[in-house]
Protein backbone atom coordinates (compact mmCIF):
# COMPACT_ATOMS: atom_id res chain seq x y z
CA UNK A 1 0.00 0.00 0.00
CA UNK A 2 0.91 3.66 -0.25
CA UNK A 3 0.24 5.10 3.21
CA UNK A 4 0.24 8.71 4.37
CA UNK A 5 1.31 8.99 8.03
CA UNK A 6 0.82 12.32 9.78
CA UNK A 7 2.95 12.88 12.87
CA UNK A 8 5.56 10.68 11.18
CA UNK A 9 8.51 12.21 13.03
CA UNK A 10 6.95 11.70 16.43
CA UNK A 11 7.69 8.93 18.90
CA UNK A 12 4.80 6.69 17.87
CA UNK A 13 4.64 7.81 14.24
CA UNK A 14 8.27 7.01 13.53
CA UNK A 15 7.87 3.45 14.82
CA UNK A 16 4.74 3.08 12.71
CA UNK A 17 6.71 4.17 9.63
CA UNK A 18 9.34 1.52 10.43
CA UNK A 19 6.73 -1.23 10.59
CA UNK A 20 4.91 -0.19 7.42
CA UNK A 21 8.15 0.09 5.43
CA UNK A 22 9.38 -3.19 6.87
CA UNK A 23 6.39 -5.03 5.47
CA UNK A 24 6.80 -3.46 2.02
CA UNK A 25 4.45 -0.47 2.10
CA UNK A 26 5.37 2.93 0.68
CA UNK A 27 5.12 5.74 3.24
CA UNK A 28 4.62 9.47 2.82
CA UNK A 29 5.44 11.01 6.20
CA UNK A 30 4.08 14.42 7.18
CA UNK A 31 5.05 16.36 10.29
CA UNK A 32 5.42 20.03 11.25
CA UNK A 33 8.05 19.06 13.86
CA UNK A 34 6.04 20.79 16.57
CA UNK A 35 6.84 17.94 18.94
CA UNK A 36 8.38 15.47 16.50
CA UNK A 37 12.09 15.33 15.65
CA UNK A 38 13.99 14.70 12.42
CA UNK A 39 16.29 12.43 14.44
CA UNK A 40 13.42 9.96 14.82
CA UNK A 41 13.28 9.37 11.08
CA UNK A 42 16.89 10.12 10.14
CA UNK A 43 17.53 6.42 9.57
CA UNK A 44 14.82 6.44 6.90
CA UNK A 45 16.38 9.23 4.82
CA UNK A 46 17.06 7.95 1.34
CA UNK A 47 15.28 4.67 1.92
CA UNK A 48 13.26 3.37 -1.00
CA UNK A 49 9.56 3.88 -0.46
CA UNK A 50 9.87 6.69 2.11
CA UNK A 51 9.38 10.41 1.58
CA UNK A 52 8.93 13.19 4.10
CA UNK A 53 7.08 16.51 3.91
CA UNK A 54 7.32 19.16 6.60
CA UNK A 55 3.82 20.57 6.87
CA UNK A 56 1.16 21.48 9.40
CA UNK A 57 -1.88 19.33 8.61
CA UNK A 58 -4.07 21.91 10.38
CA UNK A 59 -3.37 24.25 7.47
CA UNK A 60 -3.56 21.95 4.45
CA UNK A 61 -2.83 18.45 3.27
CA UNK A 62 -2.11 17.57 -0.34
CA UNK A 63 -0.30 14.49 -1.61
CA UNK A 64 0.36 13.79 -5.27
CA UNK A 65 -0.46 10.40 -6.71
CA UNK A 66 -2.52 7.53 -5.40
CA UNK A 67 -3.03 6.88 -1.68
CA UNK A 68 -4.39 3.66 -0.19
CA UNK A 69 -4.53 4.70 3.48
CA UNK A 70 -4.27 7.86 5.55
CA UNK A 71 -3.14 7.38 9.17
CA UNK A 72 -3.65 10.52 11.25
CA UNK A 73 -1.36 10.60 14.30
CA UNK A 74 -0.36 14.28 14.23
CA UNK A 75 -0.91 15.95 17.62
CA UNK A 76 0.98 16.89 20.75
CA UNK A 77 0.38 13.81 22.90
CA UNK A 78 2.04 14.21 26.30
CA UNK A 79 0.44 16.35 29.02
CA UNK A 80 3.42 18.69 29.09
CA UNK A 81 3.21 19.20 25.32
CA UNK A 82 -0.51 19.69 24.95
CA UNK A 83 -0.74 21.95 28.00
CA UNK A 84 2.02 24.11 26.48
CA UNK A 85 0.37 24.02 23.03
CA UNK A 86 -3.37 24.01 23.71
CA UNK A 87 -4.53 25.78 20.55
CA UNK A 88 -2.25 23.72 18.31
CA UNK A 89 -3.57 20.54 19.94
CA UNK A 90 -7.19 21.52 19.35
CA UNK A 91 -6.43 22.45 15.75
CA UNK A 92 -4.68 19.12 15.11
CA UNK A 93 -7.76 17.28 16.36
CA UNK A 94 -10.27 19.44 14.50
CA UNK A 95 -8.79 21.07 11.39
CA UNK A 96 -6.10 18.42 11.02
CA UNK A 97 -8.69 15.65 11.19
CA UNK A 98 -10.95 17.47 8.72
CA UNK A 99 -8.11 18.00 6.26
CA UNK A 100 -6.85 14.41 6.44
CA UNK A 101 -10.38 13.04 6.12
CA UNK A 102 -10.74 15.17 3.01
CA UNK A 103 -7.53 13.71 1.61
CA UNK A 104 -8.75 10.16 2.25
CA UNK A 105 -12.10 10.92 0.61
CA UNK A 106 -10.47 12.51 -2.44
CA UNK A 107 -8.11 9.54 -2.88
CA UNK A 108 -10.65 6.82 -2.12
CA UNK A 109 -8.36 5.72 0.73
CA UNK A 110 -8.99 4.01 4.05
CA UNK A 111 -8.81 6.43 6.97
CA UNK A 112 -7.18 5.63 10.30
CA UNK A 113 -7.51 7.91 13.32
CA UNK A 114 -5.10 7.42 16.20
CA UNK A 115 -7.31 8.39 19.13
CA UNK A 116 -6.56 7.88 22.80
CA UNK A 117 -7.73 6.45 26.10
CA UNK A 118 -8.01 10.09 27.19
CA UNK A 119 -11.48 10.08 25.60
CA UNK A 120 -12.52 8.10 28.70
CA UNK A 121 -11.35 10.95 30.97
CA UNK A 122 -11.25 9.99 34.64
CA UNK A 123 -13.20 6.75 34.16
CA UNK A 124 -15.89 5.52 36.50
CA UNK A 125 -15.72 1.95 35.18
CA UNK A 126 -12.80 -0.47 35.22
CA UNK A 127 -11.54 -1.74 32.90
CA UNK A 128 -12.67 0.56 30.10
CA UNK A 129 -14.18 -0.99 27.00
CA UNK A 130 -15.18 0.72 23.78
CA UNK A 131 -18.84 1.07 24.81
CA UNK A 132 -17.96 3.37 27.72
CA UNK A 133 -18.75 7.00 26.88
CA UNK A 134 -16.29 8.50 29.32
CA UNK A 135 -16.17 10.97 32.21
CA UNK A 136 -14.45 14.08 30.86
CA UNK A 137 -14.25 17.66 32.09
CA UNK A 138 -14.88 19.58 28.83
CA UNK A 139 -13.36 22.85 30.06
CA UNK A 140 -10.46 21.66 32.25
CA UNK A 141 -6.79 22.04 31.27
CA UNK A 142 -6.60 18.49 29.88
CA UNK A 143 -9.71 19.02 27.75
CA UNK A 144 -7.62 20.48 24.94
CA UNK A 145 -6.39 16.96 24.21
CA UNK A 146 -9.35 14.92 25.46
CA UNK A 147 -11.95 16.90 23.54
CA UNK A 148 -9.77 17.26 20.43
CA UNK A 149 -9.67 13.48 20.16
CA UNK A 150 -13.37 13.08 20.99
CA UNK A 151 -14.19 15.57 18.25
CA UNK A 152 -11.84 13.76 15.85
CA UNK A 153 -13.68 10.50 16.49
CA UNK A 154 -17.04 12.21 15.92
CA UNK A 155 -15.82 13.82 12.68
CA UNK A 156 -14.40 10.52 11.42
CA UNK A 157 -17.67 8.69 12.02
CA UNK A 158 -19.63 11.55 10.40
CA UNK A 159 -17.50 11.08 7.26
CA UNK A 160 -18.30 7.39 7.47
CA UNK A 161 -22.05 8.03 7.65
CA UNK A 162 -22.26 10.87 5.13
CA UNK A 163 -19.57 9.92 2.61
CA UNK A 164 -19.20 6.18 3.18
CA UNK A 165 -15.52 6.59 4.10
CA UNK A 166 -13.78 3.44 5.31
CA UNK A 167 -12.77 4.41 8.88
CA UNK A 168 -10.64 2.82 11.61
CA UNK A 169 -10.21 4.33 15.10
CA UNK A 170 -7.67 3.18 17.69
CA UNK A 171 -7.63 4.21 21.33
CA UNK A 172 -4.08 4.13 22.65
CA UNK A 173 -3.16 3.57 26.31
CA UNK A 174 0.15 4.95 27.67
CA UNK A 175 2.68 3.86 25.07
CA UNK A 176 6.39 3.95 25.95
CA UNK A 177 9.71 2.95 24.40
CA UNK A 178 12.74 4.25 22.50
CA UNK A 179 12.51 7.72 20.90
CA UNK A 180 10.41 9.22 23.64
CA UNK A 181 11.46 12.80 24.26
CA UNK A 182 13.42 13.08 27.53
CA UNK A 183 11.45 16.21 28.42
CA UNK A 184 8.01 15.17 27.21
CA UNK A 185 6.60 14.90 30.73
CA UNK A 186 5.22 11.35 30.48
CA UNK A 187 5.67 9.27 33.58
CA UNK A 188 7.91 6.57 32.06
CA UNK A 189 10.35 9.00 30.46
CA UNK A 190 10.30 11.23 33.54
CA UNK A 191 11.24 8.36 35.83
CA UNK A 192 13.94 6.98 33.52
CA UNK A 193 15.61 10.37 33.01
CA UNK A 194 15.51 11.09 36.74
CA UNK A 195 16.80 7.64 37.70
CA UNK A 196 19.70 7.76 35.23
CA UNK A 197 20.64 11.23 36.48
CA UNK A 198 20.43 10.15 40.13
CA UNK A 199 17.83 12.82 40.90
CA UNK A 200 14.59 12.19 42.83
CA UNK A 201 11.73 10.50 41.01
CA UNK A 202 8.71 12.81 41.07
CA UNK A 203 5.42 11.11 41.89
CA UNK A 204 2.27 13.20 41.67
CA UNK A 205 -0.39 12.61 44.29
CA UNK A 206 -0.01 9.53 46.48
CA UNK A 207 1.21 7.36 43.59
CA UNK A 208 -1.65 4.90 43.99
CA UNK A 209 -3.30 5.97 40.73
CA UNK A 210 -2.97 3.20 38.15
CA UNK A 211 -1.87 3.05 34.54
CA UNK A 212 -1.38 0.39 31.88
CA UNK A 213 1.83 0.66 29.86
CA UNK A 214 2.13 -0.69 26.31
CA UNK A 215 5.54 -1.09 24.69
CA UNK A 216 5.76 0.77 21.39
CA UNK A 217 6.45 -2.30 19.20
CA UNK A 218 3.29 -3.94 20.53
CA UNK A 219 1.38 -0.72 20.01
CA UNK A 220 2.26 -0.19 16.34
CA UNK A 221 1.68 -3.87 15.62
CA UNK A 222 -1.83 -3.38 16.99
CA UNK A 223 -2.38 -0.22 14.95
CA UNK A 224 -1.42 -1.94 11.71
CA UNK A 225 -3.55 -4.98 12.54
CA UNK A 226 -6.50 -2.64 13.02
CA UNK A 227 -5.74 -0.83 9.76
CA UNK A 228 -5.81 -4.17 7.94
CA UNK A 229 -9.03 -5.33 9.64
CA UNK A 230 -12.60 -4.85 8.47
CA UNK A 231 -13.82 -3.26 11.72
CA UNK A 232 -15.28 0.24 11.66
CA UNK A 233 -15.28 2.02 15.01
CA UNK A 234 -13.06 2.44 18.07
CA UNK A 235 -10.78 -0.35 19.27
CA UNK A 236 -8.65 -0.23 22.43
CA UNK A 237 -4.97 -0.91 21.73
CA UNK A 238 -3.09 -1.16 25.02
CA UNK A 239 -1.66 -3.47 27.63
CA UNK A 240 -4.25 -4.62 30.21
CA UNK A 241 -1.62 -5.19 32.92
CA UNK A 242 -2.25 -2.53 35.57
CA UNK A 243 0.37 -0.88 37.80
CA UNK A 244 0.32 1.92 40.32
CA UNK A 245 2.62 4.84 39.59
CA UNK A 246 4.58 3.88 42.71
CA UNK A 247 5.05 0.35 41.33
CA UNK A 248 6.34 1.84 38.09
CA UNK A 249 8.79 4.04 40.01
CA UNK A 250 10.12 1.01 41.89
CA UNK A 251 10.43 -0.95 38.64
CA UNK A 252 12.47 1.84 37.05
CA UNK A 253 14.72 2.10 40.10
CA UNK A 254 15.26 -1.66 40.02
CA UNK A 255 15.98 -1.75 36.28
CA UNK A 256 18.43 1.17 36.41
CA UNK A 257 20.06 0.28 39.72
CA UNK A 258 19.51 3.90 40.71
CA UNK A 259 19.61 5.03 44.34
CA UNK A 260 17.30 7.97 43.64
CA UNK A 261 14.66 8.69 46.24
CA UNK A 262 10.97 9.16 45.49
CA UNK A 263 9.41 12.55 46.19
CA UNK A 264 5.75 13.53 46.06
CA UNK A 265 4.13 16.58 44.42
CA UNK A 266 0.47 17.69 44.21
CA UNK A 267 -1.70 15.83 41.71
CA UNK A 268 -2.44 17.79 38.49
CA UNK A 269 -6.02 18.86 37.74
CA UNK A 270 -8.24 16.11 36.29
CA UNK A 271 -5.50 13.49 36.48
CA UNK A 272 -7.31 10.13 36.13
CA UNK A 273 -7.25 7.79 39.12
CA UNK A 274 -7.37 4.63 37.03
CA UNK A 275 -6.71 3.69 33.43
CA UNK A 276 -6.83 0.10 32.14
CA UNK A 277 -8.06 -1.15 28.76
CA UNK A 278 -10.40 -4.01 28.05
CA UNK A 279 -8.77 -5.42 24.90
CA UNK A 280 -11.29 -8.19 24.30
CA UNK A 281 -12.40 -6.58 21.04
CA UNK A 282 -8.84 -6.29 19.67
CA UNK A 283 -8.15 -9.90 20.58
CA UNK A 284 -11.40 -11.14 19.08
CA UNK A 285 -11.14 -9.11 15.87
CA UNK A 286 -7.44 -9.30 15.14
CA UNK A 287 -5.94 -11.89 17.47
CA UNK A 288 -3.84 -9.05 18.90
CA UNK A 289 -2.35 -9.01 22.36
CA UNK A 290 0.78 -7.27 23.66
CA UNK A 291 3.85 -9.50 24.03
CA UNK A 292 6.38 -7.32 25.87
CA UNK A 293 6.10 -7.32 29.67
CA UNK A 294 6.77 -4.10 31.57
CA UNK A 295 10.15 -5.24 32.92
CA UNK A 296 11.49 -6.13 29.49
CA UNK A 297 10.07 -2.99 27.90
CA UNK A 298 11.65 -0.82 30.57
CA UNK A 299 15.04 -2.49 30.05
CA UNK A 300 14.91 -1.76 26.31
CA UNK A 301 13.77 1.80 26.87
CA UNK A 302 16.38 2.50 29.55
CA UNK A 303 19.12 1.15 27.25
CA UNK A 304 18.00 3.56 24.54
CA UNK A 305 17.90 6.54 26.91
CA UNK A 306 21.34 5.67 28.31
CA UNK A 307 22.81 5.49 24.81
CA UNK A 308 21.15 8.69 23.59
CA UNK A 309 21.44 11.01 26.58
Amino acid sequence: MRVVVTGAAGFLGSHLCDLLLGRGDEVVGIDNLCTGAVANIAHLAGRDGFSFVRRDVSSRVDVAGSVDAVMHLASPASPKAYLALPIETLKAGSLGTHNTLGLARDKGARYFLASTSEVYGDPQVDPQDETYWGHVNPIGPRSVYDEAKRFAEAMSMAYRRVHGLDVRISRTFNTYGPRMRPDDGRVVSNFIVQALAGTPLTVYGDGLQTRSFCYVEDQVRGLVALLDSDHVGPVNIGNPDEFTVLELAEAVLDATGSKSEIVFEPLPTDDPAQRRPDISLATELMGWRPDVALGEGLRRTISWFAANS
